[in-house]
């Protein structure tokens, strides 16, 4: 089997990320395809480091047996951004030639504008760390995606951005109240694209070196105080990353194993690969 992986973060993102002790986002689903996927082939492909002529096209991505979108801090909606919209072309043509998809935070909103829905800004604000009460829709119950998911659960998050508009063929499988769609599957002309808003790659660790990296910001934005409350935050998450039988700093983060366990936390990319195995 072999993955086409597009990692929007441009290089200045990724090193941002990186200085912040984070993992790169492909790094981060390279892992985890090749936990379920051992022998998996991959490519690594990143669109804003790339001309529009070098876009993998129709031949290459035939030879997929699956597309995965990672996070991005990219706006999607900035079209004129030549390597924004070719990549929203990337995911046009694997609707088009059949090729699965998958994705996370931008990823979703990949799914849903490529096949005629909209995204817009949350007039909520931003939602990050933990999004809360993800609860399964009545198609998200029965839905092979979320099969094995807990009814309401928690995921990882950090996004401004929400799908507004369901495209056609689209399925919503979960929601929140602070966002709305968090999980969608889209079939569209010959192609399927699952996703969720939140993160099923990141962890605690990750997590933390994210909030590390958006300090300044989510200070301005009142997640903080200042900068030792930050710290105090993040330096609970870390602990209990490296300690997952703290149940006290469990609850004072207000989580518990459908956010600390990874099995149960990748449940929907795993039943991903299983629907990807299967066609």
């Amino acid at each position: 089997m072999k993955f086409l992986i597009i990692d929007g973060y441009s290089q200045a993102s990724r090193d941002k990320l990186e200085e912040a002790g984070m993992s790169f986002a492909w790094k981060l689903y390279k892992d985890m395809l090749l936990k379920y996927v051992p022998d998996a082939e991959y490519r690594i492909f990143f669109p804003t480091d790339s001309k529009v002529e070098d876009f993998p096209g129709k031949e290459e991505l035939s030879g997929y047996s699956g597309i995965i979108w990672t996070g991005s801090d990219l706006d999607i909606k900035e079209t004129h951004i030549p390597t924004n919209a070719a990549q929203i072309d990337i995911a046009k043509l694997a609707y088009e030639i059949g090729v699965p998809s998958w994705g996370s935070c931008f990823g979703i909103q990949m799914a849903a504008v490529a096949a005629g829905g909209t995204v817009i800004k949350n007039v909520k604000g931003r939602e990050m760390g933990i999004g809360r009460k993800i609860s399964k829709t009545e198609a998200g119950k029965t839905h092979p995606m979320l099969e094995g998911k807990s009814d309401l659960y928690y995921g990882f998050e950090s996004h401004y951005d929400i799908v507004d508009k369901v495209p056609e063929g689209g399925v919503v499988l979960a929601t929140n109240p602070f966002s709305g769609i968090q999980a969608l599957a889209v079939t569209h002309k010959k192609g399927v694209f699952w996703a969720s808003q939140y993160h099923p790659e990141y962890n605690l660790h990750e997590i933390a070196r994210l909030t590390v990296a958006r300090e300044k910001l989510l200070t301005e934005q009142g997640f903080f105080k200042d900068h030792e409350a930050m710290q105090s935050y993040v330096d609970k998450m870390e602990e209990l990353y490296l300690n997952p039988e703290r149940t006290d700093l469990a609850w004072q983060l207000g989580i518990d194993e459908d956010i600390i366990d990874e099995d149960i936390r990748q449940t929907d990319f795993r039943n991903w690969i299983k629907f990807v195995k299967s066609l």
